[in-house]
């Protein structure tokens, strides 16, 4: 089994749902008591939403290599970015290691082709959203159109993220609107949803609507999981 470089804490919350996904992924491939081999360097989130929010890409960048050169020394294999806003500097995190870093977005992208989509739906930060690195990686590299909601929802979808879900809090009232979001994004012809941040998860599910959601926590770790098992 390869181990698995886990940059997690941006936040803590979906990373343990990511370390929860990938021991049972794991425990179901190989039976008895198995468990994955993982490394994780966590880092403070409010060191990197501060940069964010102050635009100072390159110093997150900077904090989230050196967290990959750390697991890199301690023994993994590959590495995860267990969130998708920072796949924004997945070059600038590449330069700090010599390991492959499996992309949350090809990931997600592939199990999108395997369901035959060409439109699909995307929430996320307003980085994800909003910012091209996302986006034009599926649009390009897997021809998938990609469509976003509207400027005001994107800005609820955002504050929900960071001011609700990213501290834990699950509300109701929030859940229902992020499925009218998903309702108004299949209206406008997107044969699925991309849930585009890893705490997304945590308040929408698909028995929560018949639109097709997809997990990124979900997909990144389960493909986490045949990257580790692979020969």
């Amino acid at each position: 089994m390869k181990t698995i470089g886990m940059l997690g804490g941006m936040s803590w919350e979906s990373t343990a749902h990511y370390y929860q996904l990938l021991n049972k992924g794991i425990n179901e491939a190989l039976g008895g008591l198995s468990s994955a081999s993982i490394i994780l360097n966590s880092v403070n989130f409010q060191d990197i939403e501060l940069l964010q929010r102050t635009g100072n890409w390159s110093d997150t960048g900077l904090i989230l290599g050196q967290a990959a050169t750390a697991v890199e020394k301690a023994g993994a294999d590959f590495i995860i970015i267990c969130t998708n806003t920072m796949h924004k500097v997945v070059n600038e995190i590449s330069h700090f290691t010599s390991l492959p870093i499996l992309h949350i977005a090809d990931a997600t992208a592939e199990a999108l082709c395997c369901a035959n989509i060409k439109q699909v739906g995307l929430l996320g930060t307003a980085f994800t959203m909003e910012q091209a690195f996302y986006k034009t990686r599926i649009r390009e590299k897997f021809s998938i159109e990609v469509t976003v909601p509207c400027e005001e929802d994107r800005a609820f979808v955002h504050k929900v993220i960071y001011q609700e879900l990213c501290r834990g809090i699950i509300s109701n009232e929030s859940k229902i609107r992020f499925l009218d979001i998903i309702n108004e994004l299949y209206s406008q012809g997107c044969e699925g949803v991309i849930l585009g941040c890893t705490e997304i998860s945590l308040l929408v599910r698909q028995e929560d609507t018949d639109v097709s959601l997809y997990d990124t926590t979900a997909i990144h770790a389960d493909a986490a999981v045949r990257l580790a098992l692979s020969r």
